[in-house]
């Protein structure tokens, strides 16, 4: 069986150790030098990266987040191991490890890592499909050809070059589809590589929860659980139809994923048509202030993400879903561009007002399409509100305090609806 020392790169046949350095970082698999599609997954990357520039922070629960009442970005896996999660409310955080050091996002610092580590994958292959700063898919169909060895070879080898010249690790999932790459990237974390073949992809599957499935959170679960849905096996027992006429678009996906199938492609350089955030709650709910909350962060997610990219949107979209998972989406074109939080917020909740009769809902979002540039982005005034301005200039006030010392400084009391 093909196997490959991930600590310096010598192919083998199968052994526990590497014959060449004695490493036990082993990969062996029958399809290890077949696989091309890959997704890899830098681990704890916030934390990681602030472990690795304070090395008195090596060995102590790192938190990533805002204040008392901001919520955690990441968590490195000393504090993971206490239960502290992403998402998590900074206070249940801190009950939980009381003994962690709290270190206020740097998101420039971030993104200039990021940087970096994306160059090297420019090194290996152009087909690179970005998730977020931290995580990529990567397509290394023909690869092979240009740089003399597997796709698994190069995989093993960036993560490789990740630890020696940046001080960092990632965890790689190496498949036949991005479903099942990314899947295993998160089999075996931290500084994992695992590996998921065709000829074993039906029987891999066939007892796992459908939890894996990215994007079926908690609500989905219980949507699923109620449908007597728990596993794999569970899913194939149902037509395609009975799916679909179930769960709706969603229905056809897990018909798919359930038997390994996804032919989405690695999408490189695909243009970014839309910005968009949502969430889906733990139970389904009507209650006004709860989803204003949500309004109002997710409209502050977009903003961020817009301004970032440098970019702003004519079209504002609320999307809502009800507990059936019927959707019902809304959205208003403006007569400018925005990448303003306020604008956002106050365009989609007078939207949001009109459909609260139809709820309760199990998910929120809200998002801008048509995009453009910034230049010229929020600069009309609305006549018919005088105060808008005075807003605008409030919020890019907060911008710059809020890149200078961390997001969580400033929080509007309505972000903490919950």
């Amino acid at each position: 069986m093909p196997a490959l020392c991930r600590s310096c790169l010598t192919q083998f046949e199968t052994g526990r150790r590497c014959p060449a350095c004695k490493s036990p970082r082993v990969t062996s698999h029958p399809e290890l030098y077949q696989l091309s599609i890959a997704h890899m997954d830098c681990d704890a990357f916030y934390a990681s990266v602030e472990k690795r520039d304070n090395p008195e922070l090596q060995d102590k629960p790192v938190i990533i987040g805002g204040g008392h009442r901001g919520v955690v970005s990441t968590a490195c896996y000393v504090a993971r191991i206490r239960g502290v999660k992403s998402a998590m409310p900074m206070f249940q955080a801190l009950k939980l490890c009381p003994d962690a050091v709290v270190i206020r996002p740097r998101g420039d610092h971030y993104a200039a890592v990021s940087k970096q580590i994306r160059a090297m994958m420019d090194e290996l292959t152009p087909a690179i499909e970005p998730l977020s700063l931290d995580e990529a898919f990567l397509d290394m169909s023909g690869t092979q050809r240009l740089h003399g060895v597997p796709p698994a070879v190069m995989l093993a080898g960036l993560v490789k070059r990740m630890k020696d010249e940046l001080g960092l690790t990632g965890s790689v999932g190496l498949s036949h589809n991005k479903f099942l790459a990314k899947v295993a990237s998160d089999l075996d974390k931290p500084q994992g590589f695992s590996v998921i073949g065709k000829a074993e992809t039906g029987a891999f599957l066939r007892d796992k929860p459908v939890r894996m499935i990215w994007g079926v959170g908690p609500a989905g679960q219980a949507q699923l659980d109620r449908a007597g849905i728990r596993t794999f096996s569970d899913l194939l027992r149902w037509e395609q139809a009975d799916l679909i006429a179930r769960f709706g678009g969603m229905g056809e996906r897990l018909y798919h994923l359930a038997r390994g199938q996804d032919r989405r492609r690695v999408s490189a350089h695909a243009p970014v048509k839309s910005i968009s955030k949502e969430t889906t709650f733990f139970e389904d709910t009507q209650n006004a202030e709860i989803l204003d909350g949500h309004l109002w962060r997710l409209a502050e997610q977009v903003s961020d993400r817009a301004k970032a990219k440098n970019t702003a949107g004519r079209v504002v979209t609320l999307k809502l879903k009800r507990a059936n998972h019927a959707g019902l989406t809304r959205r208003i074109s403006l007569g400018d561009s925005t990448q303003s939080a306020d604008r956002i917020y106050r365009t989609a909740h007078p939207m949001l007002d009109r459909a609260l009769s139809e709820g309760p809902f199990r998910l929120i979002g809200v998002g801008i399409s048509d995009l453009v540039s910034a230049e010229g982005a929020d600069l009309t005034d609305d006549l018919l509100d005088p105060t808008a301005a005075k807003r605008r200039a409030a919020e890019q006030a907060t911008d710059k305090i809020r890149a200078k010392f961390g997001k969580g400084l400033i929080v509007k009391g309505r972000a903490l609806r919950r």
